[in-house]
C-alpha cells in the first residue's frame, strides 16, 4: 500500500524512492509488526482476562502445567493482525505470492480461531470436530496448491529441488498439487503440536521465517539465484516483507509469551504460522530445507505418530508422554530447560539449512 504512495511521491521527492528497496521494506515490515504486537499486546491480554478466555489444562500432563490454567489464550490473533497489517503496508500488493501466503495464513487462522472459540468460550472440549478441521485445512492447502500450479510461469516453479545435489531437480507435474498440500497442512499441524510450552513454538517459527526470508530474497534475484544455483522464482523476493512481518510479530508475541507466559497463541496462531511457513517454502522451492530447519517441528510430530502407532500395535508407549517436549518434562527437566534447548537445536538446524545455499 505504501509502495504505491512512494511511487507517486517519488515524482516530487526523489528521496522517497528509498522505500522502493526490497531490503528496507523487509526491515520496516519487521519493525511495524513488532510495534503493533507490543502496542496491542497488553490491551488484548486485558480483554481476554476480562472475558475469561483462558487455557484449560489436562490433568494427565506434567503437574507444573496446572498453574497455567486460566492463562489467556487465542493470542495468535495478535500475531495474525500484526502480520497482515505490516504486509499490506509494505509489500507490493500486485504480487501474487503476497496474496497467496496472506490468504492461506488467514484461512488457517480462521480454522484455529473456531477451534479455540469452541473449546475456550463455548466450553466444548472437542472444539472443532477433526473432520471439519481437516476439511477446511484441506480447502486452504489444496486451494493454494492449485493456484501455484496453474499460475506457474516456469518449470522451476513446480520442480522438487534437492539440496546439496547440484543438478537434481525433479519434475513433479500434477503431483505438485498433492505434494504442496501435504507440505502446507503438515507444517501447520506440526507447529500446532509444538505449541505446548511457553515460547517453544514461536521462537523456532521466528528463526525459520527469518531464514526463509533469505531464501525468498535470493530466489527472487536472478543474479544471486544463478550464482548459488538455486531456482529463480520471479517475484518471490517480495516475500521477504511477509517473512519479516512474521519475525516482528513473533518477537512481539514472545515478549508476552516467554516463560512464565502471560498469553498463549492457541490454534489460531499455531495453525496459521505453520501454514505460512509451509507456503513460503513451497513458493521458494525449499520444502526439503524446511524439513531440516524445522527439525523441532518434525521431531514433535514424529513423536506423536510413533507414540500412537506403538500404543495401538503393542499397547505400550515409547515416550512417557507425547509430543516429546512433555516426555522431557516428565523426566524431570524444568520447562525453561526444555524450551531453551529446543531453541538451540533450531538455531543449529537453521544454520545447516542456510549452509545448503553453498553446498550445491
Amino acid at each position: 500500500m505504501l509502495l504505491i504512495l512512494a511511487d507517486y511521491l517519488t515524482e516530487y521527492f526523489s528521496a522517497v524512492a528509498v522505500f522502493k528497496y526490497l531490503t528496507l521494506r523487509g526491515i520496516l515490515g519487521v519493525l511495524t509488526a513488532l510495534s503493533i504486537s507490543l502496542f496491542i499486546g497488553p490491551k488484548l491480554i486485558r480483554y481476554l482476562k476480562e472475558k475469561q478466555i483462558g487455557q484449560s489444562v489436562r490433568n494427565d500432563g506434567p503437574q507444573s502445567h496446572l498453574s497455567k490454567a486460566g492463562t489467556p489464550t487465542m493470542g495468535g490473533a495478535l500475531i495474525i493482525l500484526s502480520i497482515a497489517v505490516s504486509t499490506l503496508l509494505w509489500a507490493d500488493l500486485s504480487n501474487r505470492y503476497v496474496w497467496i501466503v496472506l490468504i492461506v495464513t488467514l484461512i488457517f487462522g480462521a480454522v484455529g480461531w473456531v477451534d479455540d472459540w469452541r473449546k475456550v468460550v463455548e466450553k466444548n472440549s472437542r472444539g472443532l470436530p477433526a473432520r471439519w478441521k481437516y476439511l477446511w485445512q484441506s480447502v486452504g492447502g489444496l486451494g493454494a496448491a492449485c493456484v501455484l500450479y496453474f499460475t506457474a510461469q516456469t518449470p522451476a516453479e513446480t520442480q522438487l529441488i534437492v539440496p546439496i545435489f547440484k543438478d537434481v531437480a525433479i519434475d513433479m507435474g500434477i503431483f505438485f498439487i498433492v505434494f504442496t498440500y501435504f507440505v502446507i497442512v503438515g507444517t501447520s499441524n506440526a507447529v500446532n503440536l509444538t505449541d505446548g510450552l511457553d515460547g517453544l513454538a514461536i521462537m523456532p517459527t521466528v528463526m525459520v521465517a527469518g531464514a526463509l526470508a533469505v531464501f525468498a530474497y535470493l530466489s527472487g534475484h536472478i543474479r544471486f539465484a544463478d550464482y548459488l544455483n538455486i531456482p529463480y522464482i520471479a517475484g518471490s523476493g517480495e516475500l521477504i516483507v511477509f517473512c519479516g512481518a512474521i519475525v516482528g510479530a513473533g518477537l512481539g508475541f514472545l515478549w508476552f509469551n516467554t516463560y512464565p507466559a502471560q498469553v498463549f497463541m492457541g490454534d489460531v496462531g499455531a495453525l496459521a504460522l505453520g501454514a505460512a511457513l509451509g507456503t513460503v517454502a513451497v513458493v521458494v522451492r525449499q520444502e526439503l530445507v524446511l524439513v531440516i530447519m524445522g527439525g523441532v517441528f518434525v521431531m514433535e510430530t514424529v513423536s506423536v505418530i510413533l507414540q500412537v502407532a506403538s500404543y495401538k500395535l503393542t499397547g505400550r508407549r515409547i515416550f512417557r508422554m507425547a509430543p516429546i517436549h512433555h516426555h522431557f518434562e516428565l523426566k524431570g527437566w524444568p520447562e525453561p530447560r526444555v524450551i531453551v534447548r529446543f531453541w538451540i537445536i533450531t538455531v543449529i538446524l537453521v544454520l545447516v539449512g542456510l549452509a545448503t545455499l553453498k553446498l550445491r
